[in-house]
């Protein structure tokens, strides 16, 4: 979650160059590149059946949980007084998406190890603060129970111009916001032409993550018959945002085919004299017109790409966004697989060859696939579990070159291809043997 934090230098954007050095300026190193790792969960309230979201305000709500958890952080508020709707501790924040749901978002790190102690840690801290207010967390993709006309929102200004403007482009965008969950890493490049390897080779496999990841087959206490609702959630939230660049799948991808795609999406909020204002324009348009006599300016720009959700984004780093929520050792597996992908260059060659060339029709079948089949989908004939498999294979060789200890981290996520099993059957299969709300909560505890 962005917390909206000191605006960058508010300076005015004259053409293309000023939005493509945005992204020059995130080039790293090699030697520098660094991993990141955002958790969120979900929570309920224990003692109510089914199990009832949890509001900000009260003695048992989100706003006392941060409190109970603030002993070691710095609380972070829009504006002085105001309610906290996040904790900073270092480079690490806790925060809060729209409908309540706690995010990890934690320190950059060399390691996927290092994330996992540090998340553990947090799942810990995170953990006793909620008993002591009877509230449970769930790690599961989206909300098995209530439906978002039930949701409470955090008190978040930027919240409150998503559910006005993204509610208006698809009709589950308030159940993206409202109650889903995922787990993202972030990566680093070097150059241009890093950033577009990585990024076109993550967006051609991510569909077999999507399939290990899939955890979140329950929607108001019922299958669904998809094995990641999350992921059909995010098809219908708005596609002048979401899914899949043409350029990702057909290799031209470029730091200009980003921002053009960008300028097109409709921007969700502007911010001037330190207010959120609705807008109704694209970026392209704010800079060709204006806003009230003031041009588009740099600050602009980052808040727009804020809030734009591709399957695979770049800002400062990219991101990969398109797991559901899983416990804090299949979270762990996550980093540890695109580490052992992207930063070998080996496995990264092995990655790109894995999958056959498919058109861009044909790739976004096989995310619709992934997403509602799981590791049982096929491409071509051939099982998802058993490309899902080959694709952790190669990572634990990417690590194995690079770094070792990092290598076991994969075993979960190994187990569970070769098993062809998604997570999400083990819900079912746990909703199906006890139909009792809280115990299911319980049962898949992060």
């Amino acid at each position: 979650m962005s917390l909206d934090t000191a605006r960058a230098a508010e300076t005015p954007i004259t053409g293309m160059a000023d939005l493509l050095a945005y992204f020059r300026t995130a080039e790293r190193p090699r030697a520098e590149h660094r991993l990141g790792l955002e958790h969120e969960k979900l929570m309920v309230l224990g003692g109510t059946r089914p199990p009832a979201p949890v509001p900000y305000e009260g003695p048992r709500g989100v706003g006392a949980l941060l409190e109970a958890m603030g002993t070691s952080y710095t609380p972070f508020r829009e504006r002085e007084g105001g309610p906290a709707i996040a904790l900073q501790r270092g480079a690490l924040t806790v925060s809060l998406e729209p409908g309540g749901q706690v995010e990890l978002s934690g320190t950059p790190a060399r390691t996927a190890r290092e994330l996992h102690q540090e998340n553990v840690q947090h799942l810990d801290e995170l953990g006793k603060a909620a008993a002591g207010l009877g509230i449970k967390i769930a790690a599961l993709g989206y909300r098995p129970f209530g439906v978002t006309g039930e949701m409470p929102w955090m008190p978040k200004t930027r919240y409150a111009l998503m559910h006005q403007s993204l509610g208006e482009r698809g009709k589950l965008a308030l159940d993206m916001m409202l109650m889903t969950a995922t787990g993202q890493v972030s990566l680093d490049w070097a150059d241009e032409a890093d950033c577009a390897r990585k990024v076109c080779a993550t967006a051609r496999v991510a569909p077999l993550m999507v399939a290990l990841y899939a955890n979140s087959p329950l929607v108001r206490g019922q299958p669904s018959g998809v094995m990641s609702f999350r992921s059909r959630v995010w098809a219908d939230v708005d596609p002048a945002r979401c899914g899949y660049l043409p350029s990702m799948i057909d290799g031209s991808f470029s730091y200009q085919s980003y921002a053009e795609w960008a300028l097109d999406a409709p921007m969700l909020f502007l911010r001037r004299g330190g207010e959120y204002r609705a807008v109704k324009m694209t970026f392209r348009q704010l800079m060709q017109r204006g806003f009230e006599g003031k041009p588009a300016t740099s600050a602009d720009w980052l808040d727009h790409l804020s809030t734009l959700f591709p399957e695979v984004r770049i800002k400062k780093v990219m991101e990969v966004r398109g797991a559901d929520c899983v416990n804090a050792t299949q979270t762990a597996a996550l980093a540890a697989l695109w580490r052992g992908l992207l930063y070998d260059a080996q496995a990264l060659g092995e990655a790109e060859r894995l999958l056959p060339r498919l058109s861009f029709a044909e790739h976004q079948e096989l995310h619709k696939a992934a997403g509602e089949a799981g590791l049982r989908a096929t491409l071509r004939g051939a099982p998802l579990a058993a490309l899902a498999r080959e694709l952790v294979q190669i990572s634990r060789g990417g690590l194995m070159r690079m770094d070792p200890e990092d290598a076991p981290l994969l075993d979960v996520l190994l187990e569970i291809a070769e098993g062809g099993r998604s997570p999400a059957e083990r819900v079912l299969e746990a909703w199906e043997r006890d139909r009792d709300p809280v115990a299911l909560i319980e049962r898949f505890a992060p």
